[in-house]
């Protein structure tokens, strides 16, 4: 068997090919000749980090699912903008402007921002800015837009057809209150506007009409469910956008567990096989505690791209989706690090490369660097960086080639890395005092690199680390590490020591050392 046959069998395990080969199994199952992706997004609040997530992992799928096949695809972003504003935000100015209407559909209310035609439609430029920014390839939906356009008035006619199996399904899963007023299809109010949740006296499938009565003055009206006269309740509206849009494939959260199970149940009711589908784990914070917008306890893609570049947030991403991964800023270092790693040994057709997936085949051409951002971190941290050009002059000594120009990756690290530093290495840093063991063992190391070569490289400098430590009695060298950290770093963890003072310099470590034995011990 071929290197590159076992590579791609070995490939065929990792999770976005497993996903791959499910979309596969169906279309040669129905004969369809391409495959329909989506996502879904309620617009009533803006883009957040778990956006990113969603599309991001479908994306991946629908690349690893044109390189099994090589048949066309489409991913569609879909907006339920149709939906009813139940409460104002508090992040939106004019809040006022907003109360007047609650109940209408967000693309019914005028925008608080004065900026666009409704709320709905400034959401959804938001939406397609971040999608963009991103350079997703997706085509944008608006539920507005479909309903109005008549595009789900047949799946909406053969709701009314299974309207009574549909009911089987959801009532059950009801509280006594909510089942006495329940109907999967809310019509928009004629003279309110407002997305009404009342019970169906009377329903046409044939005229594809509704009765229903106004709880607020009993007045009975008849609305036809085509052309956007009515929309339907979230879970029903998902299978039957399933069902009209033949989609094959949309992942979702835990959370959404059984949703997903009642909505397929649904979708199968009105003839359809419901899509393919992927559970991804949700985020915890620092705490272990699941994150939530209302209680401002996350992270938010806007504060991530202020300390690291957009690559080690997808790769963060699409290690382990289906595992529960906490989500704060001590993470940014290791993701983009692990980023740097793979995209530094990326080669041609790596499908096992998560730089593979990241870039949709194609090796970056952003430059790498030479550096780590853990290094960076430390080095700001050591010269008190806050500059670019402070960086740049240790960077250019230690690697003569590299320029901004030459490694424009690299220049936006160094950028990310001081702003980083400013926020949270430079406000945590404390100082330990070293024990009588540490003081020799600092001692002793300054002297051995005083006659060390000055071009020595990484390797041997870590090597020549390793033997001072061995000759002082450190329970363990990882001990021995965590004084060099704590004592002239003032911090718990640090880099991979050697590679530190080659790129900070021998001579300055010296002087770091002493500087460190000299200092009072009430001032460490």
């Amino acid at each position: 068997m071929s290197a590159t046959l076992r590579n791609n069998e070995t490939a065929a395990k990792i999770w976005p090919f497993e996903e791959a080969a499910k979309v596969e199994r169906r279309l040669a199952a129905s004969g369809k000749g391409h495959a329909l992706f989506e996502t879904g997004y309620g617009p009533s609040g803006l883009p957040h980090i778990g956006t990113f997530g969603e599309v991001a992992r479908t994306s991946w799928v629908r690349h690893a699912f044109t390189t099994l096949t090589g048949l066309p695809s489409r991913l569609i972003a879909f907006s339920d903008d149709m939906d009813g504003l139940r409460k104002v935000p508090d992040n939106v100015p004019n809040r006022d402007l907003l109360t007047q209407h609650l109940g209408k559909p967000l693309t019914r209310i005028p925008d608080p921002f004065g900026s666009h035609e409704s709320f709905g439609a400034h959401n959804n430029a938001r939406l397609r800015a971040f999608l963009d920014s991103f350079g997703f390839d997706y085509e944008f939906a608006s539920s507005t837009e479909y309903y109005a356009a008549g595009r789900f008035d047949a799946a909406l006619i053969r709701v009314l057809e299974c309207y009574d199996e549909v009911m089987a399904v959801i009532l059950p899963t009801l509280g006594p209150e909510r089942r006495a007023t329940y109907s999967p299809i809310l019509p928009i109010h004629p003279r309110s506007g407002r997305v009404m949740q009342v019970p169906m006296d009377h329903r046409d499938p044939p005229a594809g009409t509704v009765i229903w009565r106004d709880p607020d003055n009993n007045e009975t009206f008849e609305t036809s469910v085509k052309g956007g006269g009515c929309k339907l309740q979230w879970k029903a509206d998902w299978a039957m956008r399933w069902y009209a849009l033949d989609v094959d494939y949309e992942m979702s959260g835990k959370d959404l567990i059984d949703s997903v199970r009642l909505s397929g149940r649904i979708c199968r009711i009105l003839g359809s096989t419901p899509p393919e589908g992927f559970t991804y784990e949700l985020f915890l914070d620092e705490h272990a505690q699941k994150i939530s917008k209302s209680k401002g306890n996350g992270l938010s893609v806007e504060e991530w791209l202020r300390y690291a570049p957009p690559e080690s947030l997808s790769q963060f991403m699409f290690n382990a989706p289906q595992r529960a991964k906490r989500l704060y800023f001590d993470m940014i270092p290791r993701a983009v690090d692990e980023y740097l790693a793979n995209a530094a040994k990326l080669q041609a057709d790596d499908r096992l490369n998560p730089a593979w997936h990241i870039h949709a085949g194609r090796l970056p051409n952003h430059g790498g660097s030479p550096v780590s951002f853990g290094m960076l971190l430390n080095l700001a941290s050591v010269v008190n960086a806050d500059t670019p050009e402070i960086l740049w002059g240790f960077i250019r000594r230690y690697r003569p080639d590299a320029t901004p120009e030459t490694r424009p990756f690299l220049d936006r690290l160094v950028d990310h890395a001081i702003a980083y530093y400013r926020d949270f290495v430079r406000p945590e840093k404390r100082y330990r005092h070293p024990t009588e063991v540490e003081r020799a063992a600092l001692a002793d190391l300054a002297e051995t690199l005083k006659g060390l070569d000055r071009i020595a490289d990484a390797e041997a400098i870590q090597a020549i680390v390793y033997e001072v430590g061995k000759r002082h009695p450190f329970p363990d060298l990882r001990s021995w590490f965590g004084c060099l950290y704590q004592v002239l770093l003032g911090q718990q963890e640090g880099p991979r020591f050697g590679g530190f003072v080659a790129l900070y310099g021998v001579d300055e470590t010296i002087a770091l050392i002493e500087a460190a034995l000299a200092r009072p011990a009430d001032a460490a």
